[in-house]
């Protein structure tokens, strides 16, 4: 007897997680709706599919609830950099709080299995280094950061209130900086920022002295992790990222270095409650996922700008 092909909705699916978790899904066999409303989706990441039977792309805002029949659920809508966050952040939090009750309410109808993508800006500004998942964050909660970090804390807790009150099967991974192809050349993120502005011949900007730290995950570990932890038996929250910690000014000289080298650097004023420190601990999806990332920096980095220089049509000099 044939396995029976999983029903998969993923939320914000044509973006840039989301259109890797789509392929690798449809890769498998499985049956895949992506709901986008292309705030920062493209449907050019998931065109290769459209026509599929197994596939489906419906437009959709998740701050308005639909109906659906489906057995999974991978919430990953919201606008996760801080230029497209920023730019409307009432829309930005009203799609964390709302977006996640129409997805509970939805899984708890059907009895879905659901899965937040949650952040590691719950950790905020944080107080103590690296961070596991019983740290409790240090974040400003006025601050132009909050529509995002507080966001995703509210989603957090209603997928936990949704879990004691209706018995609903959630999954809670906290996503670590994740980089790859299909990254928006305009998001704002450090390694697109610094990548677009080498590949354009431009000096690279550093915000502070760059100084401050990040844990860079390469796109395919961090859907791998974020599969394993789907298929699993734990409902989290679980860190997902790489532990490895650079500086930013070591990002940005790593990526001269295999762009053009001949290139300065400037620095600008640090942006309001920007975390100094980010580094995950990730013993518990070791230990409960067998989950490891496995594509270094410098691998990562070589695929990325590889990426872009196409995206950007830009020829190697």
């Amino acid at each position: 007897m044939a396995p029976l092909v999983k029903r998969n909705l993923i939320t914000g699916g044509a973006g840039f997680l989301g259109s890797h978790l789509v392929d690798r899904l449809m890769k498998a066999d499985e049956e895949v709706i992506c709901l986008d409303n292309y705030f920062t989706g493209r449907k050019e990441n998931i065109s290769h599919w459209i026509g599929h039977p197994r596939f489906e792309l419906i437009r959709h805002d998740v701050t308005e609830p639909i109906k659906l029949e489906v057995d999974r659920i991978w919430h990953l809508a919201c606008p996760a950099s801080p230029v497209h966050y920023q730019f409307n952040p009432i829309k930005t939090a009203k799609t964390s709080f709302l977006g996640t009750y129409n997805m509970l309410g939805l899984a708890r109808r059907v009895g879905a299995r659901i899965l937040l993508a949650s952040t590691s800006e719950v950790y905020g500004d944080p107080e103590i280094h690296p961070q596991s998942e019983d740290y409790r964050g240090c974040v400003n909660t006025i601050g132009p950061r909050s529509c995002y970090d507080e966001g995703k804390r509210i989603s957090e807790t209603l997928c936990f209130d949704y879990q004691r009150m209706h018995a609903t099967e959630i999954r809670v991974m906290r996503i670590f900086n994740t980089y790859g192809p299909r990254m928006l050349p305009d998001d704002g993120r450090v390694v697109s920022n610094f990548i677009v502005q080498a590949l354009r011949g431009l000096p690279l900007t550093l915000y502070g002295d760059g100084s401050q730290t990040r844990s860079f995950c390469y796109v395919d570990d961090l859907i791998e992790g974020m599969i394993s932890f789907m298929n699993s038996d734990c409902c989290g929250p679980f860190n997902i990222g790489n532990p490895e910690e650079f500086t930013i000014r070591e990002l940005a000289e790593l990526i001269l270095l295999k762009i053009n080298p001949r290139l300065s650097l400037i620095e600008q004023p640090l942006p309001a409650d920007d975390p100094m420190q980010r580094r995950p601990v990730i013993d518990l999806a070791r230990r409960e996922l067998g989950w490891n990332p496995r594509v270094s920096l410098n691998q990562g980095l070589d695929d990325t700008i590889e990426w872009f220089r196409r995206a950007l049509d830009i020829k190697n000099p």
